[in-house]
C-alpha cells in the first residue's frame, strides 16, 4: 500500500483526531456564516469583485510585481528574488549572517523570532537555520505547540488542529517543565512567559505577507496573537517571506481582501492586528526594525501562469476549503503526502492544486483524487476559484507546465481500466443504452432487493462505501413515457432564479454621533471597553481605571501625541510615566491617529514619539481617541495621508486572543489582554 493510502487508513483509525477536525469543523463554519452575515455588500459580489482583482493581477504580474519592488525599496525596504526554495533560504542566512557579523563583529548565534509563514514551511527553511547554528523559534501558538513537538503543521490556518488539550498539556509539561494541566488559558499563559524573552532578545525577526500592494510598496500582515507584530517591531531586522503572487493592485484593493480574509479564515470580521509596513523606523523612532528585508520567493509559481492549474495564483491562504472538504474533515493535513511519504505545507483542496504544481504531478498528482467534487470549497472559496475544474484537469494529466501527463494519475490499475472501460462506452449512445441494460441484469441477480450493489474491495468502492445499484430503466426511457414527477423547463427556469446584486449605493455619510455610536458596539463586541469622557474629565477617567488595578506606573506615549496636559496631570497625581520600552510595566497609554466603526478598529501610526510597543507589551493598553476621528470603514482610513506616509501602521481591534487550542477562544496572548478606548 503507498503511504498516501497508509495515511488515510491511519486517519480514519483514529479516534482523537477525527474529533478534533469534528469540532474545528463546525464551529469554523457557524462562525464563517455569522461574519459574513454582517458584509455591508453582498457576498457573492465581493467574491466576483475579488476574483477579478486576483485574475487581474496575475495577468499583469510581471508588471504589478515591478510596480510594487519599486515602490518597497524606495520606501527603504531591501528587496530580494528568489528562483527557488534554495535560493530563498541561501538569502535568508546570507541575512541573518551579516546582521549577526555587524551587530557582534563575530559569528555569534542568531536568535529568530518567527511568526506564522507558509513560505517558510514549503522552501523548509527551519531546517537550515538549525543546521547554520542558528535558533528559530515559532511565536504563533499553534506553531509554537508543534514545534515543541517536531510535527508539520496540520492545517494553513490551525496548524495544531489534529491535537486535544490534554495533548498540548502533555507536551508543555514535558518540554516547559510546568505542572500537566489541560485548562487552556492556562497553557496560553505558559506559551506567553516562556515566549516573552524570545521576543525582547531576538536578533531577526521573521515573518510571513498577506498581500504586497502595488501602487504603495505595503507589507500588509494579519494576526490575532500579537506575536505578528511582536517579530515585526521589537528585533532590529526584520525579514519578510512573500509568494510573489500574494499582490494586489492598490490599496481598495487592499480593502477588499481584508473584508473578506478574515471571515474566511477564522470567521472574524476583522484580525486583532492588522499592520501595513511602508519601510524601516526612522532615524528618530524608539522602536521599529532598523533594517527591512523582503524576500519575494516563485519556487514555481511562475510557471503554473497561463497553464490549467493558473488559477491557483488566486488562492489567499484563508483555508476555508479545508473546513469546508469532507475528505479534510476526516483525514487532517498529515494524511496529504507524495508519492515517497513526503509531507506537503498545503493539504486540502488548495494542497491538492498546489502541491502538483509546485512540487511536481508525479510526486503529488495523487492527491486530486482526494476529493468527491462536490463543490464545497468552491462555495467556500471568497475568491471564488474553480477548484473541482481545477482538481478534474490534474486527475486528466493536464500538468503545470501545460502538457498532457498522465491520467488517473494515484488510481491503481483496475480503477483506471474501469474508467477508459466507462469512456469506450459513454461515448457512443448505442454503447452506453446497452451497458446501462446489461449492468440492470447484472445487479438484478446479485442484490434483487438492495439499493446497492457489494463490489470486490480491489475496486476501491468495496473498501468504505456500497456502489448504487443501477436503474432498472433508464432515465431516457422513463422520461418519454412520463414517469416521475419531471418540472418542465419554464418551471425549473422559475424556481432557479436568483436575485441580481443591486448596484452599489453611495456611500451615506453618517453623522459623529452614529460613527461613534457604531464603533463602541463593535469595539465591546470584541472584548474592548469603551468610555465617553469629556476633555476636562478624560485625566479624571484614567486616574479612576489606574487606581482600580493599583497601577502607579506606565508607559506612553510623548506629550505632543496626546491631549493637552494629559501627562502632566497623571504626574501630579502620583503616576510615573516611561516612554521607553519596560516589559514589566502593567499598563500602556497611546493616542490613536483614526478609528474604523465598521470593525471597532483603532489605527495608530507609528513615528517619534509614538512606539508601537507602548500598544503591545503591556497587559493593558489605553488609547485616547477624538469622536472626530473615526471613520464609517477601512476604504476611508487607508485614503489618509498619514497612513500612507508613515513606516508602519497598525490596526488594533480588540485584545489579543487566539482559538489555536481546540478552537477555543483565549484573551490576551502575546499583546494586551485588555483594551481601553478612552473617546473624548
Amino acid at each position: 500500500m503507498n503511504p498516501f493510502h497508509t495515511r488515510i487508513k491511519t486517519s480514519l483509525a483514529d479516534p482523537v483526531l477525527q474529533a478534533a477536525l469534528d469540532a474545528n469543523a463546525e464551529k469554523r463554519l457557524q462562525a464563517r456564516q455569522s461574519a459574513y452575515a454582517s458584509l455591508p455588500e453582498p457576498l457573492e459580489t465581493l467574491r466576483q469583485r475579488a476574483h477579478e482583482v486576483r485574475s487581474e493581477t496575475i495577468r499583469n504580474l510581471d508588471r504589478y510585481l515591478g510596480q510594487f519592488i519599486s515602490k518597497a525599496e524606495e520606501n527603504g525596504i531591501i528587496v530580494h528574488r528568489a528562483a527557488d526554495a534554495k535560493e530563498a533560504r541561501e538569502i535568508v542566512l546570507d541575512i541573518a549572517r551579516n546582521s549577526s557579523q555587524s551587530r557582534t563583529g563575530k559569528n555569534a548565534p542568531t536568535l529568530i523570532a518567527k511568526s506564522k509563514t507558509m513560505v517558510s514551511e514549503e522552501i523548509e527553511l527551519n531546517p537550515a537555520l538549525a543546521a547554520a547554528g542558528m535558533q528559530a523559534v515559532e511565536t504563533d501558538l499553534g506553531e509554537y505547540i508543534i514545534q515543541l513537538r517536531d510535527e508539520p503543521p496540520s492545517h494553513i490556518i490551525t496548524p495544531a488542529v489534529h491535537l486535544r488539550r490534554q495533548e498540548v498539556g502533555e507536551t508543555f509539561s514535558e518540554k516547559l517543565g510546568i505542572p500537566e494541566t489541560d485548562d487552556i488559558p492556562t497553557l496560553t499563559d505558559a506559551a506567553r512567559a516562556a515566549l516573552r524573552q524570545t521576543f525582547l532578545e531576538a536578533d531577526i525577526g521573521l515573518s510571513g505577507i498577506n498581500f504586497g500592494v502595488a501602487e504603495s510598496g505595503s507589507l500588509c500582515i494579519v494576526t490575532n496573537e500579537g506575536n505578528g507584530r511582536m517579530v515585526t517591531t521589537l528585533p532590529p531586522v526584520h525579514i519578510a517571506l512573500m509568494g510573489l503572487e500574494r499582490l494586489v493592485p492598490t490599496l481598495d484593493d487592499l480593502a477588499l481582501m481584508l473584508a473578506l480574509l478574515p471571515r474566511s479564515a477564522t470567521g472574524q470580521k476583522t484580525t486583532v492586528y492588522t499592520q501595513l509596513i511602508h519601510g524601516p523606523r526612522a532615524e528618530d523612532e524608539t522602536d521599529g526594525a532598523r533594517e527591512r528585508h523582503l524576500v519575494i520567493v516563485d519556487n514555481g509559481r511562475a510557471k503554473l501562469r497561463g497553464t490549467p492549474l493558473n488559477d491557483a495564483l488566486l488562492c489567499i491562504r484563508c483555508g476555508a476549503c479545508l473546513n469546508a472538504c469532507p475528505i479534510f474533515r476526516e483525514l487532517g493535513g498529515h494524511a496529504y503526502v507524495g508519492e515517497r511519504g513526503q509531507g506537503t505545507p498545503y493539504p486540502g483542496p488548495i494542497g491538492s492544486v498546489v502541491s502538483p504544481g509546485l512540487f511536481g504531478q508525479a510526486e503529488f498528482g495523487h492527491l486530486a483524487q482526494a476529493s468527491t467534487l462536490c463543490g464545497a470549497c468552491k462555495d467556500a472559496c471568497p475568491i471564488d476559484i474553480d477548484l473541482p475544474e481545477i482538481l478534474l484537469r490534474i486527475r486528466a494529466g493536464e500538468t503545470e507546465n501545460g502538457a498532457r501527463g498522465t491520467a488517473g494519475i494515484g488510481l491503481p490499475f483496475s480503477a483506471r481500466f474501469g474508467l477508459h472501460l466507462f469512456t469506450w462506452a459513454a461515448s457512443k449512445t448505442w454503447r452506453f443504452r446497452l451497458t446501462q441494460k446489461v449492468a440492470a441484469i447484472f445487479s438484478s441477480i446479485l442484490s434483487p432487493r438492495a439499493a446497492y450493489m457489494k463490489l470486490p474491495a480491489f475496486t476501491g468502492w468495496g473498501y468504505a462505501k456500497d456502489f448504487p445499484r443501477p436503474a432498472a430503466r433508464p432515465f431516457r426511457e422513463r422520461f418519454n413515457s412520463h414517469e416521475g414527477n419531471i418540472e418542465s423547463a419554464e418551471e425549473i427556469n422559475r424556481n432557479g432564479v436568483t436575485s441580481t446584486p443591486s448596484a452599489l449605493k453611495e456611500e451615506a455619510i453618517p453623522n459623529i454621533q452614529h460613527l461613534t455610536s457604531r464603533f463602541e458596539e463593535e469595539l465591546t463586541l470584541l472584548g474592548g471597553i469603551f468610555t465617553r469622557c469629556s476633555p476636562d474629565s478624560l485625566a479624571v477617567e484614567i486616574l479612576a481605571l489606574l487606581n482600580e488595578r493599583r497601577i502607579s506606573e506606565i508607559m506612553a506615549w510623548e506629550q505632543d501625541h496626546l491631549p493637552d496636559g494629559l501627562l502632566g496631570t497623571l504626574r501630579e497625581q502620583g503616576i510615573r510615566i516611561e516612554h521607553s520600552p519596560h516589559p514589566e510595566i502593567q499598563a500602556g497609554l497611546t493616542g490613536a491617529s483614526a478609528a474604523v466603526a465598521e470593525t471597532g478598529t483603532l489605527v495608530q501610526c507609528s513615528g517619534p514619539g509614538r512606539p508601537q510597543s507602548v500598544s503591545l507589551l503591556p497587559d493593558i493598553h489605553i488609547a485616547v481617541l477624538h469622536e472626530s476621528a473615526i471613520y464609517a470603514n477601512l476604504r476611508q482610513v487607508l485614503k489618509l495621508q498619514e497612513v500612507k506616509e508613515v513606516p508602519l501602521v497598525a490596526l488594533i481591534s480588540g485584545p489579543s486572543r487566539t482559538a489555536d487550542i481546540e478552537m477555543t477562544l483565549t484573551i490576551g496572548v502575546h499583546g494586551p489582554g485588555e483594551v481601553h478606548v478612552f473617546c473624548i
